[in-house]
């Protein structure tokens, strides 16, 4: 070999060294990269695959090389699965390099579906000649998954029928949604880059001050209820949601606002209480109407009660007069204490009571009725005394409301049976009758307002429907339950009260000997009242007792009268022509003669309102029609002092 010869050797020697190591460097710089890399000659088949491209085509090397490029790197499009023009055929076809189109989703040798970038490109030696074809690619699956999130967001954001925008801790809007647009007029070009306060009220502005300040704080502020303007001026309620946004190291950076509308709620809130007060008003004038030809009827039937001489059949007919005026007074008082209990206005007076002495009085209140209906009633306690903290008056009224259905839906000549004892720390009052019962589907109904059983139980005397409701709307306020048990038609009826008892017996407080009124004692009585028949009955009944009366029917005359006259006691009525009793009240209240005169209110109006405005115009009492005998007589016989409070 001639030394040209072996100078050429060595070079070409030289030559494919530096080439191998420069393949050598390559295919060790491509499988170092973090993307995938597939390598083919210009027939498109596979030349080289680095370990990204291995592992996201699920092809090694092996069995990868010299198979076709489209075979290794199958490509649909992401909505419509549509096979995908892949990138070494466009690079052959263009000579440039190409891109793939979004929503390209690479599929792999086991079926698994990759979405992602990638990009391909020719190789060229230094002469131009294309001699294969890279294609770099990469799996996007966070990235899409964040995309989707953020679109997901954002459709939401724009669906949304809540205004929602962002502002910086500085106030200024920062996004705005079409709801937002909706509700308060603005486009998110005139709104983002301007201060929140362009749509809040200027008496509001610090009200947004305070709210920034919670937010740096880190807090949310949930359903808060006030007022914005819109673009035309007009005020909108909002029920307001506030939440910090935070950035990445967790510090408050803004915050998201989300509105709604809630004029329309308020709109039927105002209405509802409107009718609210409507209705209360039209329950108080109803009570009004009927108690006033109650009085004269109940007094009467007092009168009658206690005339001499009197016929069997019309003392029989004042009994039944007497009877059916005291129900209906029942039904107006129902009716008002629903209204009040409703609308949160009843107040409890609690005190210690002995509950069988308590029911014991009930059943003498109704032993008139148990003996027309020829029922039997018994009485058992199975513990001794049993005491519970309650209003006496609230629960002799639940325990009658009871009482009055069992004596009602019994047949005549049956049995009733009231029990009392204690189980732990509740007091347990049964009452049960052998009457009517009541069918399965009504049990879980019966205490709900205006439920009556159905037409075929019907008795005449069916009432309105909400003595079992007030029933266990009071045993709640006295935190009780009540409930009621019956096998079905024809199989009697049980109710069970429950009340939490004392935890300490109260000691009976020693009294002693009772002082009995003096009934002879004659008062001197001025009644004045616009109903004349109630004024002239109410007269003969207390001409009945001894008493010295003189009758008016309006404010002025009775101020004159009782200048005249200088009555001990003044009944007044409140709603009389000319002067009310309100006025007539101070008139006769402010003269020297009058210091020790008592004045009464006896009125048809009794609400908690009517009897704090009679205490303000100086009543002592404040009796309601048809006025309770036993009350009157007090107070007319009451003649060793005033009573400064009007009872509630």
């Amino acid at each position: 070999m001639d030394l040209v010869s072996m100078t050429s050797d060595r070079g070409d020697e030289k030559n494919e060294n530096y080439l191998r190591r420069g393949k050598e460097m390559l295919e060790v710089t491509l499988k170092s990269i973090g993307d995938a890399v597939i390598v083919t000659d210009v027939a498109g088949l596979v030349t080289f695959l680095n370990p990204v491209a291995e592992r996201l085509t699920g092809w090694p090397m092996a069995d990868a090389r010299h198979q076709p490029f489209e075979r290794i790197f199958h490509i649909v499009n992401e909505h419509t699965g549509a096979p995908v023009d892949h990138p070494v055929a466009r690079v052959l076809e263009t000579g440039g390099i190409v891109e793939l189109a979004n929503h390209t989703i690479l599929i792999t040798r086991d079926g698994r579906r990759v979405p992602i970038d990638d990009s391909g490109a020719p190789v060229r030696l230094a002469n131009g000649e294309t001699v294969g074809i890279v294609v770099v690619f990469r799996d996007v699956t966070e990235r899409k998954r964040a995309e989707h999130e953020h679109a997901w967001l954002a459709a939401l954001v724009d669906s949304s029928d809540d205004a929602i925008a962002s502002k910086t801790l500085q106030g200024i809007v920062t996004s705005w949604n079409p709801a937002a647009t909706r509700l308060f007029g603005y486009e998110p070009a005139q709104i983002v880059g301007q201060p929140i306060t362009t749509i809040i009220p200027p008496e509001l502005h610090a009200e947004e001050v305070e709210i920034l300040a919670r937010l740096r704080r880190g807090e949310r502020i949930e359903h808060y209820e006030t007022v914005r303007v819109a673009k035309d001026g007009h005020r909108i309620d909002i029920s307001l949601t506030v939440s910090p946004i935070r950035g990445e190291d967790g510090t408050v950076i803004g915050a998201s606002k989300i509105a709604r509308d809630i004029t329309e709620r308020k709109r039927t809130e105002r209405l509802l209480r409107e009718a609210d007060r409507q209705k209360d008003e039209f329950l108080a004038t109803l009570a009004h109407e009927l108690r006033n030809p109650l009085a004269p009827i109940c007094a009467a039937a007092e009168l009658l009660k206690h005339a001499k001489g009197l016929a069997p059949e019309l003392r029989a007919a004042t009994a039944i007069l007497e009877r059916q005026a005291r129900q209906m007074t029942h039904l107006v008082d129902d009716l008002l204490d629903m209204s009040r209990i409703t609308s949160g206005r009843i107040r409890l007076h609690p005190e210690p009571i002995e509950l069988a002495e308590l029911l014991k009085s009930v059943i003498d209140t109704h032993r008139q009725s148990v003996e027309s209906a020829r029922h039997r009633v018994s009485f058992a306690q199975s513990s001794g005394p049993v005491h519970v903290s309650g209003d006496r008056i609230r629960l002799t009224q639940v325990f009658s409301n009871v009482l009055h259905n069992a004596v009602k839906y019994t047949p005549p000549g049956g049995g009733i049976g009231i029990g009392l004892r204690k189980e732990g720390g509740q007091a347990s009052v049964s009452i049960r009758d052998n009457g009517i019962g009541i069918p399965p589907e009504m049990l879980d109904h019966i205490f709900e307002p205006f439920a009556q059983l159905d037409r075929s139980f019907e008795r005449p005397d069916g009432g309105l429907g909400i003595g079992l409701t007030l029933a266990r709307k009071l045993i709640e306020l006295h935190e009780g339950r009540i409930e009621a048990k019956s096998a079905g038609r024809g199989q009697g009826t049980e109710f069970r009260i429950h009340l939490p008892t004392l935890a300490e017996i109260p000691a009976k407080r020693a009294s002693g000997p009772r002082e009995e009124p003096d009934l002879t004692l004659s008062c001197r009585v001025l009644i004045a009242d616009d109903n004349h028949d109630a004024a002239i009955s109410l007269s003969m009944l207390l001409q009945s007792m001894g008493h010295d009366t003189r009758v008016v029917h309006d404010g002025i005359e009775a101020v004159e009268e009782a200048e005249v006259f200088h009555p001990e006691v003044v009944l007044l009525d409140l709603g009389m022509p000319r002067l009310d009793g309100y006025e007539a009240a101070r008139k006769i209240a402010g003269r020297p003669w009058a210091a020790a005169t008592r004045i009464v209110a006896v009125t048809g109006w009794g609400q908690e309102t009517d009897r704090q405005r009679a205490k303000e115009a100086g009543f002592h009492r404040h009796l309601v029609k048809p006025v309770d005998i036993d009350a009157l007589r007090q107070v007319i016989l009451d003649g060793s002092g005033r009573q400064q409070d009007l009872p509630s």
